[in-house]
């Protein structure tokens, strides 16, 4: 009799009511990530005007110091499962900037690694916009001048000794 009642209790307290699982939040929803990719695409476009000298008092070390701010921000707005077109096109324009900047200052190869990360980013994104594709092409003829410039810098100058 003991026993019956033991496992009885036991049979009770199992059948108590669950929890229903809850679904992942969607991160791209709260409101760090639209801070976020609102701060990096006003970063974006101080750091550009900074490298184009457009903007009164703007360096390129000014630039410099706002794409280091802003990694760390388009890591995190990335690092979620499924981003947004915006903080895609937010991390896209600083890579494009750093490579820019990279490429000016004749380091091709860091270049080169800035420019392959927008051609792989956009060469799988879908759904394909005239804007992403647009991004595609110019990623890709970015990295073909990287490697231009690599191959002229491989490549000894020597001159051809007459016969």
């Amino acid at each position: 009799m003991r026993l019956v009642l033991i496992v009885s209790v036991v049979v009770l307290a199992g059948c108590g009511e669950q929890q229903a699982p809850t679904a992942p939040q969607d991160p791209t929803s709260e409101s760090w990530y639209r801070d976020g990719v609102a701060e990096l695409t006003v970063m974006n476009r101080e750091a550009e005007q900074d490298f184009n000298g457009g903007k009164p008092g703007g360096k390129p070390d000014d630039a410099s110091s706002l794409i280091l701010r802003g990694e760390p921000i388009a890591s995190q707005l990335l690092g979620v499962p499924r981003p947004t077109l915006a903080a895609m096109e937010a991390a896209s324009d600083l890579d494009d900037l750093y490579g820019r900047m990279l490429f000016s200052n004749q380091h091709y190869e860091w270049a080169q690694f800035q420019f392959q990360k927008n051609l792989a980013r956009w060469k799988y994104w879908k759904p394909e916009t005239p804007d992403t594709a647009r991004r595609l092409q110019d990623a890709e003829t970015k990295v073909a001048d990287c490697d231009r410039k690599m191959l002229k810098g491989a490549l000894p100058s020597v001159p051809i000794a007459p016969k």
